[in-house]
């Protein structure tokens, strides 16, 4: 039997999941946290409980570098089924319109796929949980309303067709954060003249993690009741950040970072953010170009 905390670890680290489907993001959350007996535990961009795959699970200090995760590129599989859309976008809606399916030319399908890369504005669904005067949008879509949502930029990294056959599109693509692939689909299937929506979406990569390096549920739970085995299975929370530059500092430093003091620091990369690492190399912060050769603290971890 797992071994129970009552007010649950300190215990830091990001996991990477394959989150199973039909269940919510919020649901692999708290699974998680029982799993690991911690005291606190977040995802970092959810999935529907009808898509699976990459789910990035921040434990602990690793919750403070979740917002930067958020703001990833994503990569997805998915495929569309032509000739029907429905009130969700996808397989758990009402069919809304039914249309002939016209012969699919993938030299010409390849081409509508590169009209859609770069910059797009999209309109989100209905069926999303983004909110309109408090209120959750697919909670006024369950209750019949439909309300103006503004269209929002959003940018199509690449597009790229895997496979196809007489009603159906198989389709890889990378895109930036707040893409909806519900929408795309409905999108490209109105630019085909028949329609579409999503049967199966698949996250394959978020920022620096891909599916290759994910653990399932099954695996994880065979180290259910060992902490020491469910934390070597953590990454550090580094990882998360690598594309920022790292600042070494002294204990001296440390401290007055720590105390959110700003510190005298030559050298300094003009940049937005940058990880902060105590003279042994581990990161305890971000930190920020303030002016000349000021190091001033924006988050701190330990």
């Amino acid at each position: 039997m797992a071994q129970r905390i009552k007010k649950g670890r300190d215990v830091s680290g990001i996991l990477i999941l394959d989150k199973p489907l039909n269940i919510s993001s919020n649901q692999a959350v708290q699974r998680i946290k029982r799993l690991y007996g911690a005291k606190k535990v977040g995802h970092t961009g959810s999935l529907d409980p009808l898509a699976s795959g990459v789910l990035p699970i921040c434990l602990g200090h690793a919750t403070k570098v979740s917002q930067y995760l958020l703001a990833s590129d994503k990569s997805y599989q998915f495929t569309m089924k032509l000739g029907k859309t429905t009130t969700t976008g996808d397989v758990e809606g009402d069919v809304l319109t039914e249309r002939a399916v016209p012969a699919i030319d993938l030299e010409k399908t390849t081409r509508l796929l590169s009209q859609y890369c770069g910059d797009i504005q999209q309109v989100p669904p209905m069926y999303s949980a983004l909110k309109h005067n408090g209120q959750r949008l697919y909670k006024l879509a369950r209750a019949g309303e439909v309300v103006e949502r503004p269209a929002r930029d959003v940018t199509i990294k690449s597009l790229k067709l895997l496979s196809a056959d007489t009603n159906s599109l198989t389709i890889e693509v990378c895109c930036t954060k707040g893409t909806y692939v519900r929408t795309l689909a409905e999108d490209l299937g109105e630019s085909l003249g028949c329609g579409a929506h999503v049967t199966f979406l698949r996250r394959i990569k978020t920022g620096p993690f891909e599916l290759g390096r994910s653990l399932t549920f099954d695996q994880l739970e065979k180290h259910a009741g060992s902490f020491n085995s469910l934390d070597a299975l953590m990454l550090d929370i580094d990882v998360a950040l690598l594309d920022y530059p790292v600042v070494m500092c002294s204990e001296e430093d440390k401290s007055d970072l720590c105390m959110g003091r700003a510190v005298v620091h030559d050298g300094l990369p003009n940049h937005s953010l940058m990880r902060l690492n105590d003279p042994s190399g581990k990161i305890f912060g971000l930190g920020k170009w303030s002016q000349s050769n000021l190091l001033a603290p924006v988050r701190i971890f330990a």
